[in-house]
């Protein structure tokens, strides 16, 4: 018996919203390519994107197919302004629920979706690694690893941690400010364990482009970080909506940000 589908993606975001739309926007994306998309995530989480989501028209959204789990209650602290790391550490319970939770419902949509389809691709946020680890277990499904920040980001993390394996220009490191405070112990232990579940993907997401991140794409390709695995700078996802005028001979009002983007002075602007 032939397959329903040549192919279907899974995303799987991890719970935050700048994690969360971010993958929503992808999700649209690859949904314009009439490609079956399923975005599996919590009831609260799942609701939480569709609200905030902005630049998706109703149409889109019902093309994406919406999975959303139940997990156990749990208790979550109410934030703390004054704590010295400035990282939301109140949501840290969110996280670790759902990532033990979600791991057995994915596996079980992720088995029955492949024998619907040739190919399985699942995409998962860099954090949520655990959750998708049963893929390897399906002949005909293989796993990219999202990561949510900049390539910029990401390549002087993993080159610092593995000892500053190749000299990078110097001007790179100017001013580069220090992650010392930005995540708690929990966190940074947390996102130690979903690490050693990526071995297994085929490759790494990044929202973004080449022609702003080139170079931070190319170090990236660069042994032991690239790790014999590809990176694919495929951003930017949100939408851009432009205006042309009623003849479509010219253009005519843009968006404020590229209007504001176009005044300023070269190179002056921080992507």
């Amino acid at each position: 018996m032939a397959n329903k589908y040549e192919v279907i993606v899974v995303v799987v975001p991890f719970p935050a919203q700048g994690h969360l739309n971010q993958l929503l926007h992808l999700s649209r994306l690859i949904c314009s390519y009439k490609i079956p998309v399923h975005y599996v995530s919590t009831k609260n989480h799942t609701l939480q994107a569709k609200i905030r989501a902005q630049g998706l028209s109703p149409i889109a959204m019902n093309n994406i197919h919406f999975h959303e789990f139940s997990i156990s209650s749990f208790q979550s602290p109410p934030p703390n302004p004054n704590s010295t790391i400035k990282f939301p550490s109140h949501l840290q319970p969110s996280f670790e629920s759902s990532s033990s939770h979600l791991r057995e419902p994915v596996a079980s949509l992720l088995r029955f979706l492949s024998s619907n389809a040739r190919r399985i691709v699942v995409i998962h946020d860099s954090l949520m690694a655990y959750v998708v680890q049963d893929f390897t277990s399906l002949p005909n499904a293989e796993s990219y690893n999202f990561h949510s920040v900049s390539a910029f980001t990401i390549f002087l993390f993993l080159w610092e941690s593995m000892g500053k394996p190749f000299p990078i220009e110097a001007q790179i490191l100017e001013n580069l400010p220090s992650l010392t405070g930005c995540f708690t112990s929990e966190f940074m232990d947390f996102m130690a364990a979903q690490r050693k579940y990526s071995n297994s993907d085929s490759g790494n997401i990044y929202n973004t482009t080449r022609v702003i991140e080139g170079k931070f794409m190319n170090l990236l390709e660069k042994e032991p970080i690239k790790r014999n695995k590809m990176h694919w700078a495929i951003g930017p996802f949100n939408p851009v909506m432009t205006t042309t005028s009623s003849n479509n001979s010219s253009i005519g009002q843009r968006h404020k940000c590229l209007t504001w983007l176009d005044k300023q002075s070269p190179k002056s602007v921080i992507f």
